[in-house]
């Protein structure tokens, strides 16, 4: 299964491909049939590609002008016109046989730091986050879409382990995320290798990520003993091997939603031009 971050197509990560606006831009657009077969040109170019999942769209509501990573990223400032635009783009992807991924739960938009290099904080109270930053995750989640990406931030208003990162937290990930707002799709972490995903040394991030409920973690710093350290959880009943199966048969099932049942091969000759027709 082959995943892309390509918020805005191909560009994002590929040179002489298809160049889009970035969100900000599609944020402005009333009608929302142009972000659906915005979504459906994406999609196909990710097919092209052989690439199955797109970490799209950015859920994150952009209220700090302050904020150095999503900025553009987001659809705008006003949660009803972000959820609007997320849906439709969401739509997209999917009817265009792609898995969408939204991002950053539960919410990355007001914050002035970024979680590459640092924790962010949201220091919001509950009926804040309901009514801003959940916003567009429930109507996501609602419509029934396939993954959420949950974000190396510090939320005490969900976790008030002090630090603790959302994506390592179970109240967040499993009890906000999958039981609360009822997801059943995939949860996928931000990169592990982040400094925002940094825990106590003696936690691993992998553990931690599993722990919480995620059920694919991307980019571990360390992937080899990442690996080592999930089997030794394991093997101890820190891992709760019922769990983890559980997780494993999920991916199969989105496995077979992508169409990975019947899989083809990328043809490469005339990939280009395809691409940019």
């Amino acid at each position: 299964m082959i995943t892309f971050d390509g918020e805005w197509g191909l560009a994002m990560r590929l040179e002489n491909t298809p160049v889009f606006p970035r969100n900000a831009a599609l944020g402005c657009i009333s009608d929302n049939t142009l972000i659906e077969a915005y979504g459906q040109e994406v999609a196909r170019e990710l097919r092209e590609i052989g690439a199955h999942v797109n970490f799209a769209p950015d859920a994150d509501v952009n209220t700090n002008p302050e904020n150095p990573v999503i900025h553009v990223r987001s659809f705008g400032e006003n949660p009803k016109t972000v959820a609007e635009k997320v849906i439709a783009y969401g739509r997209g992807l999917e009817t265009g046989g792609i898995l969408s991924v939204s991002k950053h739960f539960p919410g990355h938009g007001d914050t002035a730091e970024d979680s590459h290099y640092t924790l962010p904080a949201v220091h919001h109270d509950r009926a804040r986050l309901d009514s801003v930053e959940l916003l567009p995750f429930k109507r996501y989640i609602y419509d029934g879409y396939a993954g959420v990406m949950t974000g190396h931030l510090y939320v005490p208003a969900l976790d008030k382990a002090r630090n603790k990162p959302v994506s390592m937290s179970r109240a967040v990930v499993t009890d906000l995320l999958q039981k609360e707002l009822g997801f059943r799709g995939l949860c996928f972490t931000d990169a592990l290798a982040m400094k925002g995903a940094t825990t106590r040394k003696s936690d691993n991030p992998s553990v931690m990520a599993l722990l919480a409920g995620n059920d694919i973690l991307l980019a571990p710093a360390a992937p080899i003993n990442d690996f080592a350290a999930v089997k030794e959880a394991l093997e101890e009943g820190i891992l709760d091997r019922e769990e983890i199966e559980a997780k494993i048969i999920k991916i199969l099932q989105y496995k077979y939603i992508a169409g990975l049942n019947d899989y083809r091969p990328v043809e490469t000759k005339g990939l280009s031009e395809r691409l940019n027709s």
